[in-house]
């Protein structure tokens, strides 16, 4: 592919790795390198991949047009701060960063440098999720559980910053009202923060979402819930499953019918069951394609900077509301 753009990868941990292993499957990126401190983990990338690290996080931006920050959060601010300064697009994994400061002042400064930035909501390109999404038209509720078994990668962060924010940013994109209240709890059980958390939030337009994160459990879960006028919507993040539940007043049942009668002549409610099909793909291969035609078209990112700074801020929020919940 002619004009590919060429990118280098901030940090080889985990995550890292698994972007490395994506980005070079896509003909977009020409992938020229990765740069990481710590030298043991530059040699596992380079003995798996065949890639050689740059000597310093300078030269990587130097060589590349877009950089691709998989760094600890902490980091995020001042690497992709760097990347900005040199003209570069940035992509960043969630959470944009760790304080609201130090987002708005990515905001300002992507303005400036007029430069293209994606945030690492992944959620937003799971292939359930994306089948479902033509079906959620105004939910009123939304009730999401987000569980995953204790590791300690992410314990540098709350299980808000580190979890429950997928489901804030998924949220925000389907209810796209201001948030009027949030109240939640919780608790740190293994980690010096939240372990395990739960918040209710309520839009101006009255629909209330019901979030539970949880990082010390015995299993994994990530589904969403979504109810709306006539309609149920569940999807399945971990087994990649939508069903659609959709109901209709009718005057007549039919036989073949799952229905409901309404009583006093006010007719039957059919209620139907769909299982739209969901193509398999992988996620974080999708946000990065997606991320390089953005660039490519000069169109605004799928999950944009302005979108992960108000993921973050409603997340900040939520710690927030837990530091007044009366004992």
């Amino acid at each position: 592919m002619e004009n590919k753009l060429t990118i280098g990868v901030l940090g080889a941990g985990h995550l890292g790795r698994i972007h490395l292993q994506q980005l070079l499957t896509l003909p977009e990126y020409d992938v020229t390198g990765f740069f990481d401190p710590h030298p043991e983990k530059c040699a596992a990338i380079t003995k798996e991949f065949g890639l050689a690290p740059f000597g310093s996080m300078q030269e990587l931006m130097d060589r590349n047009a877009v950089v691709d920050v998989v760094t600890p959060t902490t980091a995020h601010h001042a690497c992709a701060t760097a990347a900005m300064l040199a003209g570069r697009h940035v992509f960043i994994e969630k959470p944009v960063t760790t304080t609201l400061a130090e987002a708005e002042d990515l905001l300002r400064l992507a303005a400036e440098r007029k430069v293209h930035v994606q945030v690492g909501h992944v959620e937003r390109f799971n292939p359930a999720f994306i089948a479902a999404r033509p079906a959620l038209k105004n939910p009123m509720f939304i009730e999401t559980h987000r569980l995953a078994q204790f590791d300690p990668r992410g314990t540098d962060v709350s299980v808000v910053l580190d979890l429950m924010i997928h489901d804030i940013d998924m949220i925000l994109s389907v209810v796209q009202q201001p948030v009027a209240m949030i109240n939640a709890s919780g608790v740190a059980v293994v980690s010096d923060t939240p372990d395990i958390a739960n918040a209710r939030i309520a839009f101006a337009n009255g629909c209330v979402a019901n979030l539970t994160a949880s990082r010390i459990s015995l299993k994994r879960m990530r589904k969403t819930r979504f109810f709306q006028r006539d309609a149920y919507v569940t999807v399945d993040m971990l087994t990649k499953e939508a069903e659609i539940v959709r109901m209709r007043t009718v005057d007549q049942p039919d036989p073949f019918a799952v229905t409901i009668d309404l009583g006093q002549g006010r007719g039957f409610r059919e209620i139907s069951f769909d299982k739209p099909e969901v193509p398999p793909s992988n996620a974080i291969r999708e946000e990065l394609l997606s991320f390089a035609r953005s660039i490519a078209q000069g169109t605004r990112p799928v999950v944009s900077l302005s979108d992960g700074v108000a993921a973050l801020d409603v997340a900040h929020r939520v710690l927030k509301a837990m530091e007044t919940v009366p004992l």
